[in-house]
C-alpha cells in the first residue's frame, strides 16, 4: 500500500491486532450502533474475498479506517472513520479515494453507500467528492435477532401521477390577469443556477418538488443551457410570482415541464390566465403534441385546471417514494 501523504500517514490492510483500536475509533467517531456488533462485522468482512478493511496509521497509531467491498457490480463503503483530532485535514477524502481505487482495480464500475438521513455533514462530505443522492426505496429484512433498538426507516409517500396531453391548440375563451395588478411575463434567457433554484424552491417546496433539488449543478446548468429548453417567469408588481418551463428535447412533442405560482400569489386570480399563457406560448412552437403531468402532491386544483385548458388524461400510475422531507431533501413542515 502506498503512503497517503508525505507527512507520514500510511495505508495498509487490516490485521487481527487492529480490532480493539478500530472498535474504539468507531466509538469515538459515533458510528457504532447497538444493532451492529463490531466483532461480527469485522469477521464477516474478513471471511469475504470481495471485501477489505483498510486502516491508516500515523506514528504507529491507527487513525483512520474504511471498509470496502463489492457484490460483483456495485461497490459499497462502510465505517469511514478518522481520528476526531485529525478530521477536516483531507484524510477522510484520501481514504475514500483509496477505497475507490481498490474497487477500480477489480473492475467494479460503481460505488455507493448509505448514510442516515440526519447526517447532513456526512452527506455534504460525500457530495464534495462527487457523490450524488440517488433516491431509491431500500427494502431490508433482519435475518437474525439484533440487540438494542432497531433503526427507524424513513417515511414513505404514495403518489398517483396523471399524464395528460393535447394534440391541437385548444379553443379557449380569452382570459386576462386581474385588472388592478401590474403583470409581466418574460422569458429568462439562460437563467443562472441560483435564480432557477430560487424559482424552483419558492414555487415547489409547498408541493414537495424535490427532483431538481438533487440534480448536480453541472447537470442542471447543462439542461438550462439547452436551446430547446425555455423558462418563462411571471412578475406581479415587479416581483417574481411563478414560472413555467417548456422542454422541447423530445422530437415528438413539447412538454410543459414545470408550472406553478409562488404560495403568496395563489388564489389571486392568476392561475387560469397564467396557464393559458403557457399553453399559447407552447403552441406557437407548433409541436406535434403538448404534454404535462401532475400528481397527488400538487395543488388539488392542478388536475382540473389542466383539463379546463384542454389537456386530456392519457394514463396514471401510482408509486411509493421515500418522503423527501424524511431524508433531508426538503425541510420538514412547520
Amino acid at each position: 500500500m502506498p503512503e497517503l501523504t508525505p507527512a507520514g500517514y500510511a495505508l495498509r490492510p487490516y490485521r487481527e491486532a487492529d480490532f480493539l483500536a478500530c472498535a474504539e475509533l468507531w466509538r469515538r467517531c459515533g458510528i457504532s450502533v447497538s444493532y451492529n456488533d463490531p466483532a461480527e462485522d469485522v469477521a464477516l468482512w474478513q471471511r469475504s474475498s470481495d471485501a477489505e478493511i483498510l486502516v491508516c496509521e500515523r506514528g504507529g497509531l491507527l487513525v483512520g479506517t474504511v471498509c470496502v467491498g463489492h457484490d460483483g457490480h456495485r461497490g459499497w463503503l462502510y465505517q469511514l472513520a478518522v481520528e476526531p483530532k485529525l478530521q477536516h485535514q483531507g484524510l477522510g477524502r484520501k481514504l475514500v479515494r483509496a477505497a475507490e481505487d481498490w474497487l477500480a482495480e477489480r473492475g467494479v464500475p460503481k460505488v455507493q453507500l448509505m448514510i442516515r438521513p440526519t447526517n447532513e455533514g456526512v452527506r455534504r462530505f460525500y457530495e464534495s467528492l462527487g457523490y450524488e443522492l440517488t433516491p431509491r426505496l431500500i427494502l431490508a429484512r433482519w435475518l437474525k435477532q439484533v440487540k438494542g433498538p432497531q433503526p427507524v426507516e424513513p417515511a414513505t409517500l404514495q403518489v398517483t401521477v396523471t399524464y395528460l396531453e393535447m394534440t391541437a391548440p385548444p379553443r379557449l375563451e380569452a382570459s386576462h390577469p386581474p385588472l388592478n395588478r401590474r403583470v409581466a411575463l418574460l422569458r429568462a434567457q439562460r437563467p443562472s443556477l441560483k435564480f432557477y433554484r430560487f424559482l424552483y424552491d419558492a414555487v415547489g417546496e409547498e408541493w414537495t418538488w424535490w427532483e431538481r433539488r438533487i440534480l448536480p449543478d453541472e447537470t442542471l446548468a447543462a439542461y438550462l443551457r439547452d436551446e430547446r429548453v425555455e423558462v418563462y417567469v411571471l412578475y406581479v408588481e415587479g416581483q417574481p410570482a411563478g414560472f413555467f418551463e417548456l422542454d422541447g428535447r423530445d422530437p415528438d412533442g413539447l412538454d410543459l415541464g414545470m408550472f406553478g405560482l409562488m404560495p403568496e400569489f395563489v388564489g389571486q386570480g392568476l392561475g387560469n390566465w397564467f396557464l393559458q399563457a403557457a399553453v399559447e406560448t407552447a403552441w406557437e412552437r407548433k409541436p406535434g403534441r403538448l404534454t404535462v403531468n401532475t400528481c397527488t402532491l400538487d395543488h388539488p386544483r392542478a388536475l382540473p385546471l389542466y383539463q379546463k385548458v384542454g389537456f386530456s388524461p392519457v394514463r396514471q400510475e401510482t408509486k411509493t417514494i421515500v418522503d423527501p422531507r424524511a431524508i433531508g431533501i426538503l425541510p420538514p413542515r412547520p
